[in-house]
């Protein structure tokens, strides 16, 4: 169902990587939650006043602010499709970001309110009205949760969106509240527990742990999130499959909203082509980015000498043996500048951010274990960070 209305609904839908039509599913997406959302609400809303339920009841404004949600997010995919300007040259996709945090921090404020509401019922309990139509209205919420969970799962797989994905999630977790307040209308009615505002409170506790979830998790790109393992390593691959390659490094991703991710690396070619062959073969990568991937890549090419044998060694020596202080540290740029007493060893050493040692002691540690083997060689080190999970391979 969800592929027919996505061709009924969405023009040219097979192209995600235009930022249009990657629009389009977002908006479709939001104008789709609307809609179930409110028609949920009302239901539940009349329920909850039927029966005096405190549980139906917060489960009701949880679709309320479902729905509140689904307007954000209409919006933010709305402005975050406007196109660039003077004042944000980068685009407004950061906008999507911005209305999933709106989002996250309303279902916090009406996690509060329900969370009050229900201990004010714990204290002051009162007879629950069983009606079978309060149930029915909570089975038809289970099933369209459900299938919005899958529709937005799908949505969201179309075009990777973060947004869709926690919207999924948050039908998910609807499903999962609605079925407690249903088990507890049950126990209720055939027992002589009171589990109504105990119901309750559980469901503002769960959309309280949600809206923290997704606070975190619509700030991180906001904050400048590193990129996906999966994401720097398909990266590296695209790159070294180009013949000349030697190697790639100091790969930095900037994230300016979905389907709007600026990239720089360094690529190391062998200095001894000729600079016009080594400056085609890195347009040629920058074009295949921004084709293939909606990335615009910038590539820093850095020559490397594949003649002197004692510089290539020396590389893959030093490589091996800081393994010994941390397996993620990588060197680049390494050069040999020998003088009449001794040699200087220049090279620059890639670092994880979360390294738990400073930039002087890793200095010391290596040139400790360059003059350990070799006395006459001087280390000259510059320390990297590294600003992607997983350091490229040399």
């Amino acid at each position: 169902m969800t592929d027919f209305l996505i061709r009924k609904f969405i023009k040219n839908y097979e192209n995600v990587q235009d930022t249009e039509v990657r629009g389009a599913y977002g908006k479709f997406s939001g104008a789709v939650g609307i809609v179930c959302n409110g028609v949920l609400c009302v239901g539940k809303m009349l329920a909850g006043l039927i029966s005096g339920s405190v549980s139906i009841t917060a489960d009701a404004v949880n679709n309320l602010s479902d729905a509140s949600s689904s307007v954000i997010s209409l919006l933010g995919f709305k402005l975050a499709g406007r196109p660039a300007d003077r004042e944000h040259p980068y685009g407004h996709g950061r906008y999507e970001y911005l209305s999933g945090l709106m989002v996250a921090l309303l279902i916090m404020v009406i996690g509060v309110e329900l969370l009050k509401s229900s201990v004010d019922k714990i204290l002051h309990p009162a007879p629950v009205e069983f009606s079978w139509l309060s149930m029915g209205v909570l089975i038809f919420s289970i099933l369209l949760k459900t299938w919005m969970m899958f529709f937005n799962n799908k949505m969201g797989r179309k075009i990777n969106s973060g947004t869709l994905f926690a919207t999924a999630a948050d039908s998910r977790n609807d499903v999962i509240t609605t079925s407690v307040v249903l088990v507890a209308a049950l126990i209720s009615k055939y027992t002589s527990l009171e589990l109504d505002g105990y119901m309750g409170a559980a469901v503002a506790l769960f959309i309280l742990y949600s809206g923290f979830g997704l606070v975190r998790d619509t700030l991180d790109p906001i904050l400048g999130r590193a990129p996906e393992p999966e994401t720097v390593e398909a990266i590296r691959k695209k790159i070294m499959s180009y013949d000349g390659v030697l190697g790639t490094h100091d790969l930095m991703v900037h994230d300016y909203g979905p389907g709007r991710q600026f990239a720089s690396v360094h690529v190391e070619m062998a200095a001894e082509t000729d600079a016009i062959e080594s400056h085609d073969i890195i347009d040629n990568i920058e074009r295949d980015f921004m084709k293939n991937d909606g990335i615009n890549m910038l590539v820093h090419y850095d020559p490397i000498s594949t003649r002197d044998s004692e510089t290539g060694e020396m590389r893959e020596w030093i490589s091996e043996h800081i393994k010994s202080i941390d397996k993620r540290l990588t060197i680049h740029d390494l050069r040999l500048v020998k003088g009449r007493t001794h040699t200087n060893v220049i090279f620059d050493c890639v670092a994880p951010l979360d390294l738990k040692i400073d930039e002087d002691e890793l200095k010391d540690r290596i040139g400790a274990i360059i003059a350990d083997s070799y006395p006459n060689y001087y280390s000259v080190i510059t320390v990297d960070r590294s600003y992607a999970p997983v350091a490229a391979e040399q």
